[in-house]
């Protein structure tokens, strides 16, 4: 009874932080305004937002078949892609990172490797938040929203550190020696967890013995789906919303909304993205209004995501389990 007390005010004060925001965000809007914006809207874009989303979610599922491959638990491209859109769906409800378990199970339901596919998802998710900081570290660097010399600076010393410490994590005479620390930090806790620990390690330490290619491959991948597609999609999402910025803005308006969203104190990334927007557009002259309607449009795509994997969920709970479906009842 306590823990579930607990978690009903966990998501009482998450629907509160994006209450707050939401907030402030409709006090910006001159609602004349926005009026005016969704009629002179070029509506046609939205297809094209729709499309490169799609997109998005194929390359990255390419890239976590690629990933799995190295834990030994293979799927097809077909099935992860049903399997993050059935997150998305879930993710409408579970704030930031919480969604990760809903996309845990089902690779799990499908390989019966449980342990193998959270190595998987642990090392995808770490190359994909190190990319995505790299870039928006890049973007703002190039950009320099702030117009003077400390953004920069400050965005390049960053960048140094993050670049250097992730050549330290794959060099073979750091990477064992870390692997050692970790599975001593693991030594004081119950046998049953001490084990899943070291087990998850030694998955892990696998990662970092690939060869340079297998990690470039990845981060290719990410470039793809990420800087590319995701950079496109708020670029055809702009237009819509007849918005005109450097196309440097939209890498690391995308990055920095990615990263805030993760924080698991936001729904759907709702109240962070369109108070990011706003804020940020406004020091290139777009007014509240067109930042809000580029939000809603960037919005649309977590519900045609959602919508997609609740058509997966109910394929998938109504047929019998098969090869390449899980039972999700």
């Amino acid at each position: 009874m306590a823990e579930r007390c607990k978690q009903i005010l966990k998501f009482i004060a998450t629907l509160s932080v994006t209450a707050v925001l939401l907030f402030w965000v409709f006090r910006q809007i001159d609602y004349a305004d926005f009026s005016k914006a969704l009629k002179t809207a070029q509506w046609s874009f939205l297809w094209i937002v729709w499309g490169l989303t799609i997109l998005s979610f194929w390359i990255l599922s390419v890239k976590m078949v690629l990933i799995m491959k190295k834990q030994d638990c293979p799927a097809s491209t077909g099935f992860l892609f049903g399997a993050s859109a059935i997150t998305a769906l879930y993710s409408m409800f579970l704030p930031g990172i919480l969604d990760a378990p809903v996309k845990w199970y089902i690779l799990r339901q499908h390989t019966g490797k449980g342990s193998n596919v959270f190595s998987s998802m642990v090392y995808n998710q770490s190359i994909m938040i190190v990319y995505i900081s790299v870039s928006a570290l890049v973007a703002l660097i190039v950009t320099n929203p702030a117009g003077n010399w400390h953004l920069p600076v400050v965005c390049s010393a960053i960048l140094a550190f993050l670049i250097v410490v992730c050549v330290l994590l794959f060099t073979p005479t750091v990477s064992p020696k870390l692997t050692i620390r970790l599975s001593h930090i693991l030594k004081p806790l119950p046998a049953s967890f001490r084990e899943r620990g070291f087990k998850i390690l030694e998955q892990l330490s696998l990662f970092q013995t690939m060869p340079w290619s297998f990690h470039l491959k990845i981060i290719l991948m990410n470039f793809m789906g990420v800087t590319v597609v995701g950079t496109a999609i708020y670029v055809f999402a702009a237009k819509a919303a007849r918005i005109d910025v450097p196309i440097g803005v939209f890498v690391w308006q995308c990055s920095v909304i990615f990263l805030l969203g993760r924080l698991p104190v936001f729904i759907a990334d709702l109240g962070v993205r369109e108070a990011t927007l706003i804020g940020t557009l406004a020091l290139y002259g777009v007014d509240s209004s067109s930042a809000l309607l580029m939000s809603m449009i960037i919005f649309s795509n977590r519900i045609l995501m959602a919508l997609i994997g609740a058509a997966y969920q109910l394929r998938w709970s109504l047929r019998r389990p098969g090869k390449n479906e899980p039972n999700l009842r």
